[in-house]
């Protein structure tokens, strides 16, 4: 189907190589009889150790770390802007949700850009224009200007991960599709990991404003090093901005229960993500710990479990299955929610590896199933997931400080709890309705 019908892209797949190669057979040859330069083979797709595989790796692994950078450059610093603005802990994290939410409202109009002028283009305008707004960051006047310019920065960041998981669904080999998005996850885990440390440190000794201003000075070279980096899509192939096909394919995808199962699972995964790291730092600063800011941020360094979880997810569920590795997952994130109420700072760290490991890997295979199901409009699919994950990620803080205000760190651990319930809930009904679909399929054959 021509993909101004759709909405979609056109993606050459492995099913698709014989077709492909019986229609690139008969072209003409030029005088020097090679190949006409507009034929693309059907294995020209990008794989582990061939040509530019390494340098697309490394550009998104960037444009995570930019993007998560930026986007959470204020979670690790809520208890001095409250303190500074004399504002509450919820009041402050409006900093985060605010972002995270205009992040989940625009992914996914910014998709239908992405089908329309690249997904390259599109990455490269999102960062840029994020970059832009988070060197104004640190000048706030007021937290309802901070939140105000937090807010736009997300609707900036909107179009890179959604346009990220379509570039990579498009130009990279089906079989390393799973290990791709995990490496780019794993970008995303060192940038949240990297901008909370490096904003903690240097808050303790100049204040929050100049610990934002250097987040800003590092995801510009970021930015400028993924534009440098990032290969052209040899695959993309411009879709329509038509309103009536981006509902059309939305409505597409909101009609597939499987995708629709993806997507609350990231939003619960998120949930439990964004509580316990909103209200972490509020928990370590009173007593009986009352850490220093540096070391609060330090804290953070947990996040590297997260990039390890998250770029072996592809063998995960090679091993155990999607589902085998949503529940694993899940059980992880439990594991770590219930440690963490201890009230010994060990315990509370391995409760925080836990919950980053589980976290990530659940959203580094349900976000790489998104991609593998959807067959066409995958940016449009990778958008609603983006926008749930998001909104999960917005309520997660919002929620979880409302949480630790009426039962301290027990009322945000029972939220996350509650969370991921749900998430094996979801697990449990999937699988009964794949186990329904090959009854059916065995009976009518």
């Amino acid at each position: 189907m021509p993909s101004a019908s759709t909405g979609a892209s056109t993606i050459v797949d492995a099913s698709a190589a014989t077709a492909v190669r019986t229609e690139a057979a008969p072209a003409p040859a030029t005088s020097t009889g090679a190949a006409p330069l507009d034929v693309v083979p059907a294995d020209s797709r990008m794989a582990p150790g061939g040509p530019g595989y390494r340098r697309m790796s490394f550009a998104l692994f960037l444009a995570g770390v930019a993007t998560f950078a930026l986007l959470y450059s204020t979670q690790a610093l809520l208890p001095l802007i409250s303190g500074d603005f004399g504002v509450t802990a919820s009041t402050a994290s409006w900093t985060v949700s605010a972002a995270t939410g205009a992040l989940a409202l625009f992914v996914l109009p910014l998709s239908a850009l992405s089908e329309r002028f690249g997904r390259r283009t599109l990455m490269t305008a999102s960062l840029a224009i994020a970059v832009a707004v988070g060197l104004l960051v640190p000048f706030a006047p007021s937290v309802g200007w901070l939140v105000a310019l937090r807010a736009v920065q997300g609707a900036a960041l909107a179009g890179l991960p959604v346009s990220a998981m379509a570039y990579l669904a498009e130009e990279v080999r089906p079989k390393a599709l799973i290990t791709a998005i995990g490496l780019f996850v794993a970008g995303n885990s060192v940038g949240g990991m990297s901008g909370r440390v490096i904003t903690g440190w240097v808050a303790q000794e100049w204040g929050w404003r100049v610990a934002l201003g250097v987040i800003g000075l590092i995801a510009v070279g970021c930015a400028v090093a993924f534009r440098l980096l990032l290969p052209a899509p040899k695959h993309f192939r411009a879709g329509s901005l038509r309103p009536a096909v981006l509902v059309r394919t939305v409505r597409g995808h909101l009609a597939n229960p499987l995708l629709c199962r993806l997507y609350a699972i990231g939003a619960l995964f998120m949930t439990v993500f964004g509580a316990v790291y909103t209200v972490i730092g509020y928990r370590l600063t009173d007593a009986p710990f009352s850490l220093p800011q540096g070391i609060i941020g330090s804290i953070f360094l947990v996040y590297l479990v997260g990039t390890v979880s998250a770029s072996t997810a592809g063998k995960l569920v090679a091993r155990l299955g999607r589902r085998g590795a949503l529940y694993l997952a899940g059980g992880t994130t439990t594991a770590g929610l219930l440690v963490s109420l201890a009230d010994s700072l060990p315990l509370i760290l391995l409760g925080l590896v836990l919950i980053t490991a589980g976290f990530f890997a659940g959203h580094a295979v349900a976000s790489s199933s998104v991609s593998h199901t959807a067959k066409e409009g995958r940016a449009q699919a990778s958008a609603l997931y983006q926008s749930a994950y998001y909104l999960g990620s917005s309520a997660g803080g919002t929620l979880g400080a409302v949480a630790f205000h009426a039962g301290g760190w027990a009322g945000t651990v029972a939220l996350g709890l509650l969370a991921v319930l749900g998430v094996v809930t979801i697990t449990v009904v999937g699988s009964h309705a794949a186990r329904t679909q090959r009854r059916l399929v065995a009976v009518h054959r």
